[in-house]
């Protein structure tokens, strides 16, 4: 709207938004359209391949599987150092390169964020490699090993609340960020991640998820960030910001666990006809404990 009423307004505005949202603004709209760029790179290879020497199958299986990967970085590349710095640029006028600018964002006079770091680091390191054994070694269901990552997130993002809310704000972008591009080398099998990381989530993934898409943690992350970030600006509601990490890192997950263990009714034998309803309900009581905390008492 501001585009077309005003384009001069819209090339450059700075301060009507905080860098941080366009920082993150830009890494995502670069990545939901890398499919797209990947994809048209990717046909015109296979067209000029065709009109050259046909090789034995076993050759051409090889050869597709590492050229596709190439085609995938390389779009990777142009995304990251071309498409996103231009939209910030755009938007708010940086510049600096968005990485720089997170490095010297993380790095300025802010030892906090930097032990912040570390302990995510630290908690993420000793938490999957727990999970994971437990994962192949045990006959716990999967369901509850997955729940006992909202448990992990109440870890992780409950201090960065209390102490360094604006950088969770940035940390939450950069997840979901990083969830997007492994979500990606993990469909296309991109080599050499691509079997790694498709191998890794199989061992957490059960008849709820797709055949195709993994989105538990995406939900999660977003469970999470979106009360965070529809609560910026508003400081008069301290609870806001820990909605979702309470209902998802805490209530649903004791919900789950009690349920499976004393639950007698179950919604259905696979559940996959009530998955997305009860995805939209998640998200609306989600919405509606973050409505409630920005209400005044």
């Amino acid at each position: 709207m501001e585009f077309s009423a005003s384009p001069g307004a819209f090339i450059h505005t700075p301060g009507t938004q905080s860098e941080i949202a366009t920082v993150i603004q830009g890494f995502l709209l670069g990545l939901f359209l890398l499919p797209l760029l990947y994809k048209s790179s990717l046909q015109v290879w296979v067209y000029c391949r065709t009109l050259g020497k046909q090789r034995t199958q076993a050759i051409e299986k090889r050869v597709e599987k590492r050229a596709g990967s190439a085609v995938f970085y390389v779009s990777l590349l142009l995304v990251l150092l071309f498409l996103v710095p231009s939209w910030t640029r755009l938007v708010q006028g940086l510049e600096v390169h968005p990485f720089v600018w997170v490095l010297n964002y993380m790095f300025t006079n802010s030892d906090e964020r930097l032990l912040l770091c570390a302990y995510w680091i630290f908690v993420i390191c000793v938490s999957i490699r727990r999970f994971y054994s437990i994962s192949k070694q045990s006959k716990t269901e999967r369901i509850l090993l997955r729940k006992y990552y909202h448990l992990v997130a109440v870890l992780i993002f409950s201090p960065a609340v209390i102490f360094q809310p604006a950088f969770l704000d940035l940390a939450f972008g950069a997840a979901f960020a990083l969830f997007l591009i492994l979500e990606m080398i993990r469909v296309w099998e991109v080599y050499p991640l691509g079997h790694t990381i498709h191998q890794f989530m199989n061992a957490f993934t059960d008849h709820r998820d797709s055949e195709i898409l993994i989105i538990s943690h995406f939900s999660l992350l977003l469970g999470c960030a979106l009360p965070k970030w529809m609560s910026s600006g508003f400081n008069d509601r301290p609870l806001a910001p820990f909605a979702g990490i309470l209902s998802l890192g805490i209530g649903d997950t004791m919900a789950s666990m009690i349920g499976y263990k004393y639950g007698v009714l179950r919604w259905s034998k696979t559940g996959s006809e009530f998955g997305f309803l009860i995805f939209l309900w998640s998200f609306r009581t989600c919405l509606l404990i973050t409505y409630a905390c920005f209400l005044k008492c």
